[in-house]
């Protein structure tokens, strides 16, 4: 077993133990048990914060507070650059299980991915454009099916096929840069980077790991600004913008512990024309 599978299984075991959602199941149960046993004390402890962290989540988007951060480190740039040599997308915005099971390609969360691919695509008509991502399941491994989606999708949207080019045995983000960096038609060219804008922190610090010359395209926003953030009870979108933001701010962490990424909260070096 490689020193990459090893940390991809790890993260994967590991966030199932640390994911909110997870852990708010594994505190109601061990609370739920401790009061059957009758340790009525430590069970209070338990499910009292348990129960107040669930009420505070059905009421409120308190988790943009974690989000917005991420979000805003780095800004879509207001002029785009004269010359570029590639459009790197990140894999993510597909729904593999979906896309499998009804024979056809589905986007997920991130979507606008491939959206924000397509307006640089237009913007840079003779470009290549570079998808990067394999499958992020352990039971969805091999299935061959990542990059033949992507391609699809990436069709779908008018962009030529030859322009294309597709990488698609990356597990996370890191196997994102690692291998696709040999695929790069200028190693030392200037590139995009479109992915998530709560992801992108991360990805360009593993790309400065690299070594890489590249330029942030974020999309794919999940909080809201404080003027539209009121009390909804809309635990579901809540809870779709915790779990990513959580899940970020631990990858940003153990990628940082481990050297893959160059900063622990990576950020933009100099204000560029077009960055804010």
């Amino acid at each position: 077993m490689t020193t990459d599978t090893l940390f991809f299984l790890l993260s994967k075991l590991a966030w199932a133990f640390l994911s909110p959602i997870n852990l708010v199941i594994i505190a109601t149960l061990l609370g739920t048990l401790l009061l059957m046993r009758n340790h009525l004390k430590l069970a209070k402890r338990i499910l009292i914060p348990t129960s107040l962290m669930g009420l505070i989540l059905w009421v409120y988007p308190v988790s943009d507070f974690l989000m917005q951060p991420l979000e805003k480190r780095f800004a879509q740039p207001t002029t785009l650059p004269n010359h570029i040599d590639g459009i790197i997308i990140l894999g993510g915005g597909e729904d593999l299980k979906r896309s499998l099971s009804w024979n056809r390609p589905e986007l997920g969360n991130g979507g606008d991915r491939y959206i924000g691919a397509k307006e640089l695509s237009n913007h840079y008509p003779n470009v290549p454009v570079i998808f990067t991502g394999g499958s992020g399941s352990v039971t969805l491994q091999n299935t061959q099916s990542e990059g033949s989606l992507a391609k699809q999708l990436l069709l779908t949207l008018g962009i030529a096929p030859g322009r294309l080019i597709i990488e698609s045995q990356s597990r996370n983000t890191y196997e994102n840069f690692k291998l696709t960096q040999p695929l790069l038609p200028k190693p030392n060219g200037q590139y995009f980077i479109v992915t998530s804008a709560f992801h992108m922190p991360r990805a360009m610090g593993i790309a400065r790991q690299f070594k890489l010359n590249v330029l942030p395209y974020p999309v794919d926003y999940r909080s809201s600004h404080a003027d539209y953030r009121t009390v909804d009870f809309d635990t579901a979108t809540h809870l779709e913008t915790l779990e990513p933001a959580w899940k970020e701010w631990i990858g940003l962490t153990v990628y940082y512990w481990t050297g893959k990424t160059s900063d622990w909260f990576p950020a933009p070096k100099t204000t560029r024309p077009g960055q804010n």
